[in-house]
């Protein structure tokens, strides 16, 4: 791995090669850049009841604050994007001509930032209760499950997932949409990771696959499912237990409203530039 120097911030780590920064936020100043994330409200069709938009700010010193918070009685927190993947959105009732026809698919939305291959780095401190809410930074193509192809439409890469503390599970590569077709592949993941301390996960996507690294160091490479659809990005938080049966939010996310942080200090987008 080799550094990459960012003028008054933290370096990246970088595997071997030459590398040109492409995109980036390093979360300067106290408001969230809207021309480079949006919040996500919906998914799969259905507005979630765990996220907000007023679950996210910055705090003047580099860093975007994930935090738990109370919104109408229930605890919430905050998923942001650079784009949209097309099935969220909620259906609207319409029809075809004359015909009363239901087109199964909400309104589309123009993506704010997606590409294909490179590497995608997120340096960010854990939440520090992680029995109470989950983080993630993972890529989603517009239209995964839009055919049986991952070239053509896409796979959803987690690039870390956190739900125990100082642990992050293993990196998935998910393809052919979340139902019938759903295909999934994955490696690695790593135990002991100090949650007081700041780590840095990436992934290198290229014509060979995704490899994973954790604070540097390669953590499983995937060979297969290998996109070539520009995908977007996802910082995620989400309260557990709402997408279990009785989609209700667990005692301890009431325990934790307003006592802890996820951190994200920058988020950064490399291609090879040569």
């Amino acid at each position: 791995m080799q550094k990459f120097e960012v003028e008054g911030h933290e370096a990246s780590f970088l595997p071997d090669g030459d590398w040109k920064l492409i995109w980036n936020d390093e979360f300067d100043g106290t408001e969230l850049d809207r021309t480079k994330w949006d919040y996500r409200f919906s998914m799969m069709g259905k507005k979630h009841p765990a996220w907000t938009d007023r679950g996210v700010h910055l705090d003047g010193k580099s860093n975007a604050v994930f935090s738990l918070l109370l919104e109408d009685g229930r605890p919430v927190s905050s998923q942001l994007q650079t784009g949209y993947n097309f099935m969220d959105e909620p259906v609207t009732q319409t029809k075809f001509g004359n015909d009363h026809l239901q087109w199964n698919i909400g309104k589309l939305k123009e993506n704010l930032f997606t590409h294909t291959y490179g590497y995608y780095e997120c340096r960010c401190r854990l939440q520090q209760h992680p029995e109470a809410w989950w983080s993630a930074f993972w890529l989603q193509s517009p239209v995964i499950g839009s055919s049986l192809d991952p070239a053509e439409s896409g796979t959803e890469l987690d690039i870390m997932e956190c739900f125990k503390s100082g642990t992050i599970a293993s990196h998935n590569a998910f393809t052919g949409g979340y139902g019938l077709d759903m295909k999934r592949d994955c490696v690695g993941g790593m135990e002991g990771l100090d949650p007081t301390e700041f780590h840095r996960f990436g992934m290198k996507w290229d014509e060979n696959g995704y490899t994973f690294y954790v604070d540097g160091v390669e953590d499983g490479h995937i060979s297969q499912y290998i996109s070539k659809r520009p995908e977007f990005i996802l910082i995620s938080t989400e309260v557990k237990g709402y997408r279990h049966q009785d989609h209700q939010p667990v005692r301890e996310a009431f325990d934790w409203i307003g006592k802890d942080e996820f951190l994200v200090d920058y988020v950064r987008v490399f291609a090879r530039s040569r």
